[in-house]
């Protein structure tokens, strides 16, 4: 067999491979992207880049109900979005085996809080198994599909940020050649009715009953037997931060955490003297055990917030603190890029002092100084949402003032229902969909809105003004937010307006679309006044010299010209192509008269 180093991601596409999985979907969100983008590189498995988080689950439960391996991938937040379909297919459980990968997110590297979805799995009564490592990650997924269809039921493999990014070395093994399992129509199974669900949470009781009894058998439960002073029951990461903190203590390893394996813990109890639960996040595998009557030591000492390291979980057993002080790392604070799209529309919002509702995604960098733009984050789609009820309560001073800022992958995730819902009521917002034609944040994945598949297919591109217009919405814009005029102008008149309107702003992300690269930018030193106006725009390619003045770096300036645009020097001598102002034509962006102007070869 060869061996290769593989993050967990990696492993877990190579372990969908190994398993005989024939489909796969996801939505992408960090740390679970890679997942799917390593999947699709196995031309055995369809692979498709789905809408949302629901459809993803629905799709993948479709094609294990039509009788093929199937996997669903998704971010712990994205559980939340696929909720729905996700408690009743456990009630109805599975024709071929179907697995949910949860990638959750510890010390929130990515995310807007850190859930911990093992209580997802206890809630809806759905098997969770969590490696270790990348080898495990592999291994455990492709156990999750024997267990799948073994029981009937989807089953989730829990991984954290720390599983999906790290790599080690993986054993990999050959494809096995699963038999299609023909689908036959089973009413009281499938079709959850009140009459069929009631025949079906039964057998639910039953299946975990007997999932409880695997548990309990299972070896990726198991213990090891050292120094019997201290007892550590632990799961995940936590294993190995444990193992590095305590490599004498007696262990007991959890790879199946729902159903726990009573008996085991029982029987482990008994033998250690003092007994630690060492777990991220929420107490999950504490409370249990406390409820078997076993006492344990667990949130008394090891903490419920971020993630633990060896250091942590050493001197929290032992009641010390840190011995040593870690280093300080310069922080990069968090930026849009340098060219991006989105910084225009930002500029000229907070120029207007607009109450901008926000949504999830790059442009959400809209919140932070100098540009202070976005206001409100709180979960896909929520822009738009946030936006009506606003609305229709604020009695402040910016009653006309309110705007929802989307991006477009966002949108088509989870906008168009609360967009409708603009419409319906007559909400007087204004929806600004930032679309720079890809799913930027996660790393440039594809979308409905990008007319390519993940598997590289051309396919139908989704009309977003065509899809505003047929939802209603009387006044639709496309407008280049690198346009500063065009932005403001655009802002005002909808503003003026009642009702709901749409400004789609659109301009390529310039980190995929390389094309709309310009020559870079320089200062002219003699005609900078040092007023600041070009800081406030937040571009990292700008900085201050000795003297307070601008100077532009010439390896991340792209040339956008939006800095021009704001420039006060710019336009302050008579020049017969452009007026004194804000400037919008593209003279305007190599203007001599400007303090900003093209870099010479």
């Amino acid at each position: 067999m060869s061996k290769e180093i593989l993050s967990g991601n990696e492993a877990i596409a190579r372990g969908a491979y190994e398993a005989g999985v024939a489909f796969a979907s996801a939505y992408p969100g960090t740390p679970s992207t890679e997942i799917l983008e390593n999947i699709s590189k196995y031309k055995e498995i369809y692979s498709e880049w789905s809408p949302n988080e629901k459809v993803a689950y629905e799709v993948a439960y479709g094609a294990a109900l039509a009788g093929v391996r199937a996997l669903a991938a998704m971010k712990h937040v994205g559980v939340n979005v696929a909720a729905d379909p996700l408690m009743t297919s456990v009630y109805t459980g599975i024709n071929a085996g179907m697995v949910l990968v949860s990638a959750d997110d510890p010390g929130m590297h990515s995310s807007q809080n850190e859930q911990d979805n093992r209580r997802f799995a206890y809630f809806a009564k759905m098997p969770c198994l969590e490696p270790s490592d990348s080898q495990e990650a592999k291994d455990f997924l492709k156990l999750a599909f024997e267990i799948s269809e073994q029981f009937d039921t989807p089953v989730m493999l829990r991984v954290t940020t720390r599983v999906c990014h790290s790599k080690s070395i993986v054993e990999l093994g050959e494809r096995e050649d699963v038999p299609y399992r023909e689908y036959k129509k089973d009413f009281v199974k499938y079709c959850m009715l009140p009459s069929s669900a009631r025949v079906r949470r039964v057998e639910l009781e039953k299946r975990l009953s007997k999932l409880r009894d695997y548990s309990n058998s299972t070896p990726i439960n198991r213990i090891e037997m050292n120094d019997l002073d201290i007892g550590i029951i632990t799961n995940g990461i936590s294993y190995q931060h444990s193992k590095e903190a305590f490599p004498n203590a007696s262990v007991l390893k959890i790879g199946m955490s729902n159903p726990l394996p009573d008996k085991m813990i029982k029987e482990f109890a008994k033998k250690v003297k003092k007994l630690y639960v060492v777990e991220e996040l929420e107490p999950y595998m504490e409370e249990q055990i406390k409820m078997m009557g076993i006492e344990v030591m667990g949130k008394e000492v090891i903490p419920n917030i971020g993630e633990l390291t060896p250091d942590i979980v050493r001197n929290a057993i032992l009641g010390k603190s840190v011995a040593f002080e870690v280093p300080k790392i310069p922080l990069r604070p968090p930026i849009l890029c340098p060219g991006c799209p989105h910084r225009g529309f930002f500029a000229v919002a907070s120029k207007l002092n607009l109450t901008v509702l926000g949504d999830i995604g790059c442009y959400t960098l809209g919140a932070y100084e100098p540009l202070s733009a976005i206001e409100t984050c709180l979960c896909m789609g929520a822009a738009i949402s946030q936006a009506v009820g606003f609305a229709k309560a604020y009695k402040g001073p910016k009653k006309n003032r309110i705007v929802a800022a989307i991006g477009d992958s966002t949108f088509i995730h989870s906008g168009i229902t609360p967009l409708i819902d603009a419409v319906y009521n007559k909400a007087n917002v204004v929806v600004c969909i930032l679309d720079n034609e890809t799913t930027a944040m996660t790393g440039h994945q594809e979308h409905p809105g990008t007319g390519r598949t993940l598997m590289g297919e051309s396919t139908v591109k989704l009309d977003l003004e065509s899809l505003c217009r047929a939802i209603g919405v009387p006044h639709v814009r496309v407008v280049n937010p690198n346009n500063l005029k065009a932005t403001e102008k655009a802002l005002r008149e909808e503003l003026s307006f009642d009702g709901t309107s749409v400004i789609i702003f659109r301009a390529p992300c310039i980190v995929r679309d390389k094309s709309v690269w310009k020559k870079p930018l320089m200062v002219v030193n003699e005609k900078c006044a040092a007023c600041g106006s070009c800081f406030k725009i937040g571009c990292p390619a700008i900085t201050k010299d000795k003297s307070g003045k601008a100077t532009v770096n010439p390896i991340l300036c792209v040339g956008c010209g939006v800095c021009v645009q704001i420039c006060k020097a710019s336009g302050s001598e008579k020049c017969k192509n452009v007026s004194i102002g804000y400037c919008s034509d593209i003279c305007s962006q190599i203007c001599r008269f400007s303090a900003l102007v093209e870099k010479e070869e």
